[in-house]
């Protein structure tokens, strides 16, 4: 289907309490917004159509790097006015999708349900709906004896018996672009609140003969919006069991699902074991055979497979099939380890590449440098980098071996096959296959603990 979408995202949030925009906030990783967008570009949205207020500025530096095309609702006059002045962004597209920017949880598997619907149809208008045991606060589903829609009730302007209808509106509807072109500008603001509504399309569409549709969805909680910092919490409860929820399914293991968190968009391979407390952010892939955790924190990072990373922090680095970090490890940007490499505890590595088979096992600090393979840098080992103005590379080729408490004062080489004595400060570079040695000579006082105590 050549389908187009308008996503409503002017809405301001007060409730929300924020400097930032509302569909801007997060959930599981991403802006809300782009939950959105995501689910729709998946159900094939060819162009996506955002609608903005206030904090129009924001969102377009937020949406940077995405083809967004955008109309400024700059007077807040109801959703039908908000679509109205998305209208001349369309392009050619027969059908368009019309979405609210705060739904995170709505699924594209839901999305295409309704467009498969619309499409097999033939109706001018198809309106998601779900029911609620509670529909305070939403606009409701009006039906004929036969079943067939009649139109949309808001909740400020429905009588009685219409607020004791459970089946509401969810706001997400499919249009024939004929009938959207048509229908919207008919649309008046002689109502209770004095807008435009969107929900007066279905009666209007109605009325000039359209066919009217409705799709009502299993899961109601995909229509949820978020108006309140507590609903953003309930959402990502939610989208988080779910991700989870779907991980397992793949062959995951999570041994407490309810204490692991990860982002939507995270990749994790089969017969990898997840323990509690770990959190596993946007833009990281991790591999087969893995053990992550517990109480690890993942960011933008790729793990191979095997690889064991337990209580421990990784941002935007890399580490290769069969390597162990941790406990208490710190890879920060810039990291890449080659394979089986291991970094022990309290070891901290930036802006370096570290070679395959290298150990760096405990206490040491590993900054902009370049350590070559099957390189053992001891206990206490430091890569001093920074002179006060710049930062330097320090570099130990392949077969190196570093003893413990050393500081390589960059910028240095440690050539192939050397070694440098422990408790050394190195300033000039090591010969490969040499031995450096640069500490004072130990000095014995006989006696002196007795003169002291006398």
């Amino acid at each position: 289907m050549n389908l187009a979408s308008i996503i409503l995202a002017a809405g301001e949030g007060t409730r929300m309490k924020s400097k930032l925009p509302k569909v801007l906030h997060r959930v599981a990783g991403k802006a809300m917004v782009e939950h959105v967008m995501d689910a729709a570009a998946k159900v094939g949205s060819d162009r996506t159509i955002l609608v903005v207020g206030s904090g129009k500025s924001a969102v377009e530096a937020a949406l940077s790097g995405r083809k967004v095309f955008y109309a400024h609702q700059t007077e807040r006059l109801g959703t039908g006015h908000a679509v109205s002045i998305a209208l001349e962004a369309l392009g050619d597209e027969a059908h368009v999708l019309i979405l609210c920017g705060d739904t995170p949880l709505l699924s594209s598997k839901t999305l295409e349900a309704l467009v498969q619907y619309h499409e097999k149809s033939g109706a001018g208008c198809t309106v998601l709906t779900a029911e609620l045991e509670s529909p305070y606060g939403y606009g409701r589903i009006l039906r004929d004896s036969e079943g067939n829609v009649l139109g949309i009730v808001e909740e400020k302007d429905a009588s009685a018996e219409e607020k004791r209808i459970k089946e509401i509106n969810s706001g997400v509807y499919v249009v024939k672009r004929e009938t959207l072109l048509t229908e919207i500008p008919r649309i008046r603001n002689d109502n209770a609140q004095g807008e435009y509504y969107l929900t007066d399309l279905i009666k209007l569409a109605r009325e000039s003969g359209e066919r009217v549709g409705a799709y009502k969805t299993e899961d109601a909680s995909e229509i949820s919006g978020v108006n309140s910092r507590v609903q953003l919490s309930e959402c990502e409860t939610l989208l988080r069991q779910r991700i989870n929820k779907a991980l397992m399914l793949e062959g995951v293991t999570m041994i407490d699902p309810s204490s692991v968190y990860v982002d939507a968009d995270v990749v994790i391979g089969r017969d990898t074991v997840v323990y509690p407390g770990c959190i596993i952010e946007k833009g990281t892939v991790i591999g087969e055979d893995c053990e992550i955790g517990p109480n690890a924190r993942l960011k933008h990072c790729h793990i191979g497979n095997g690889v064991t990373f337990k209580d421990s922090t990784g941002i935007e680095s890399s580490v290769g099939d069969d390597s162990t970090v941790g406990p208490y490890a710190y890879l920060r940007p810039g990291s890449v380890l080659g394979q089986r490499v291991k970094v022990g505890d309290f070891v901290e590595i930036k802006n370096s590449n570290i070679g395959d088979d290298a150990k760096i096992s405990h206490l040491t600090y590993v900054g902009d440098g370049d350590v070559g393979e099957n390189v053992n840098l001891g206990c206490g080992v430091v890569f001093v980098n920074y002179d006060g103005k710049k930062k330097h590379r320090t570099v130990v080729e392949n077969d190196a071996f570093v003893g413990c408490n050393v500081n390589l004062i960059s910028p240095v080489t440690v050539g192939e096959g050397a070694y440098v004595a422990a408790g050394s400060t190195i300033t000039k570079d090591v010969p490969s296959g040499s031995l450096a040695i640069a500490r004072d000579k130990q000095k014995n006082i006989e006696g002196w603990v007795k003169r002291k105590n006398r």
